[in-house]
C-alpha cells in the first residue's frame, strides 16, 4: 500500500497518526522553489506542524527547478511523505514518527511555468521560500533578454513583474521572500541580483520602487542535518512497521533552527508558522545565532576533527561513544570557546546551552558523519572558524588556549602527506593511508618537506594571519605537536585533561 490521501484511513493508528481531512481544504500560502531534503524536513515541517495547531493554515506549491527527475512520486502520493525524526534531545535518544501534508502540489519550472506564474495571481500566496543550492544565488543577465528564465533570480523576477501587474503594484500585494540557500546574506544577495536584472530588463522606475520598497528580502539561517532517504534496508524495515510504502520518506535530526532576519510587523504576521515552534526566530538581525554555529558547532568540529581521525575513529558518532574524546569536546566549547562567545548579545547561558544541543547533535547515532569529510578543505576551514577565537582569546585573556592549540596541532600532523604520481596528497595515520582534500595541501607538505613545519603558524599564506605573534601560541602547538607524535592522540588528550 502507498502512502496518499486515499489510503490514509488504513493506516494503523496505533503506529502512525493520519493528517486530517481539513488540512487537504487549506489554502496555498506558500510558493517554494526546491525539492530537496532540507526545505522538506525544515520549513515544510514547520509549516505542518503550524497547520495541525491551526495556527498558519496554509499549504505549499513546490517548484521543482532542475531538468532531472520528475513529479511523478509527488503526485502519486499527494504530496505527502514521512519525516522520520531520529537523535538526542536534552541527552536522551528520541524518536519520531510524522506524515506530512503540506505540500499542496508540486510543479515543474521547465514544463509548467505558466501554472507557476497563476500563483502570482493568487492573493493567498505572500511567501516565497527557497533552497536552490549556493549557485543558485548567482546573476544570469540573459535572463532580461528572454521569456523564458533559467535562473532561480530571474524566475524570482518574472513571477513579481507578474505580481506587479495582476495588482497593479498595490503595497499589499509584495511579497516576503526567504531564501534558505547557506551563504550569508542571501536575502540581500538575492534582492541585489533581482534588482539588477530588473534594470538590464529597462523596467520601470514604479515596478523598480514597489520591488525595492513593498516586498520583504529576508536573510535567514537555517540549521538541521537532513540525510535525507533512508538506506534500502532500513527503508524497507521501516515501511513494514509502519503499514505502506513511501518514495519519499526522509530523516532529520530533532534539532532545528530556522532565523530569519526582518524588521516588518506585516511579515511577521504573514509568517505566523513562527508561531508553532521556538526553533522559528524572527529577528532584527540573526548575526548571533550565525555566530553560535559558525563557532560552536563549525569551529568545534574543524578543532575535533584532525584529532579524531589520529585517534582512529571515522565517524563522529563513533568518536562520542568515548568518554575521552566527550570531555574533549566539551571542555573545548564550555571552557574554551563559549567564554570567547558569550560576549555582545549573545549571554553565557544561550552559549551553554547551544554546546550542549551540539554534544546531542554530534551523538546522534543515525547520522554516518565521516571525519574526513569534515576535513575537506581544512586549512580554509582552519582560517574562518578558528582563528578569529584565537584572536578573541589574546584581545581578552593574553595567554595560549590549550585545548585549541591541541587541535591546531593535531591538524599540523594530519596535513603531513607525501604527493604520488596522480598529483594528490595522502597522508597516513594508524597504518591507514589517507587523501587530503585541500586546495593549500601543497603548502604544509612544503613545510614538512623543509624540516620548517614547526614555523607554520607564522605563515599567513596557510592561516591568514602570522599566529607566531600571540604570546605562547605558537610554543604551545608546537609542544602538543610533540606530544602527539611520540604518544599517540589518545595520551596527549589523556595528559591535558588531567
Amino acid at each position: 500500500m502507498q502512502l496518499s490521501k486515499n489510503t490514509l484511513s488504513q493506516l494503523d493508528p496505533q503506529k502512525i497518526e493520519a493528517p486530517a481531512e481539513a488540512l487537504f481544504s487549506l489554502p496555498e500560502k506558500v510558493l517554494q522553489f526546491g525539492t530537496g531534503v532540507l526545505l522538506r524536513g525544515l520549513p515544510d515541517h514547520f509549516i505542518d506542524k503550524a497547520n495541525k495547531q491551526n495556527i498558519f493554515n496554509g499549504r505549499v506549491v513546490v517548484v521543482k527547478s532542475t531538468a532531472t527527475g520528475g513529479t511523478d512520486a509527488f503526485k502519486d502520493q499527494d504530496g505527502l511523505f514521512t519525516l522520520l525524526e531520529k537523535g538526542f534531545v536534552n541527552g536522551v535518544q528520541t524518536e519520531k514518527t510524522v506524515i506530512n501534508a503540506s505540500i499542496s502540489r508540486v510543479v515543474s519550472a521547465n514544463e509548467e511555468w505558466d501554472q507557476i506564474l497563476k500563483c502570482a495571481a493568487n492573493p493567498d500566496i505572500q511567501i516565497i521560500i527557497s533552497n536552490t543550492t549556493e549557485v543558485g544565488i548567482t546573476l544570469v543577465e540573459s535572463d532580461a533578454k528572454t521569456d523564458k528564465p533559467v535562473s532561480f533570480p530571474g524566475r524570482i523576477l518574472f513571477y513579481l513583474l507578474e505580481r506587479y501587474r495582476v495588482f497593479n503594484g498595490s503595497s499589499d500585494s509584495g511579497m516576503v521572500i526567504v531564501p534558505t540557500e547557506l551563504i550569508v546574506d542571501n536575502g540581500t544577495k538575492l534582492k541585489d541580483i533581482v534588482v539588477t536584472l530588473a534594470k538590464l530588463k529597462g523596467e520601470s522606475g514604479l515596478f523598480l520602487h514597489w520591488l525595492e520598497t513593498e516586498n520583504d528580502f529576508c536573510n535567514s539561517l537555517v540549521d538541521c542535518i537532513v540525510p535525507g532517504k533512508l538506506p534500502p534496508a532500513e527503508q524497507s524495515a521501516t515501511e513494514n512497521k509502519l503499514g505502506y510504502e513511501d518514495e519519499l520518506m526522509i530523516m532529520s535530526e530533532p534539532y532545528r533552527l530556522w532565523a530569519i532576519e526582518t524588521n516588518s510587523d506585516r511579515t511577521k504576521k504573514i509568517l505566523s508558522f513562527s508561531e508553532c515552534d521556538s526553533s522559528v526566530v524572527l529577528a532584527p538581525d540573526i548575526n548571533k545565532f550565525r555566530e553560535l554555529k559558525l563557532r560552536l558547532l563549525n569551529a568545534t568540529h574543524t578543532l575535533s576533527c584532525a584529532l579524531a581521525h589520529l585517534s582512529g575513529f571515522t565517524t563522529v558518532k563513533e568518536a562520542m561513544k568515548d568518554e575521552l574524546f566527550v570531555s574533549f569536546v566539551a571542555d573545548l566549547m564550555l571552557q574554551e570557546i563559549v567564554p570567547l562567545v558569550a560576549q555582545g548579545n549573545i549571554t553565557k547561558e544561550e552559549a551553554e546551552q547551544f554546546s550542549a544541543q551540539v554534544i546531542d547533535r554530534f551523538k546522534n547515532p543515525y547520522i554516518e558523519h565521516l571525519w574526513l569529510n569534515i576535513t575537506a578543505q581544512f586549512t580554509s576551514k582552519m582560517a574562518m572558524r578558528t582563528v578569529p577565537l584565537i584572536e578573541k582569546q589574546y584581545a581578552h585573556f593574553q595567554k595560549p588556549p590549550q585545548l585549541m592549540a591541541l587541535g591546531f596541532a593535531a591538524f599540523i600532523l594530519f596535513m603531513r602527506s607525501e604527493k604520488k604520481a596522480d598529483g594528490f596528497y595522502y597522508g597516513t595515520a594508524n597504518d591507514k593511508e589517507y587523501k587530503i582534500n585541500d586546495d593549500k595541501a601543497s603548502l604544509m607538505f612544503e613545510q614538512w618537506k623543509s624540516g620548517e613545519v614547526g614555523k607554520s603558524l607564522a605563515d599567513a599564506d596557510i592561516f591568514g594571519v602570522d599566529l607566531s605573534l600571540f604570546p605562547g601560541f605558537a610554543d604551545a602547538v608546537n609542544h602538543y605537536l610533540g606530544l602527539l607524535q611520540q604518544n599517540g592522540a589518545e595520551k596527549t588528550i589523556r595528559s591535558i585533561l588531567a
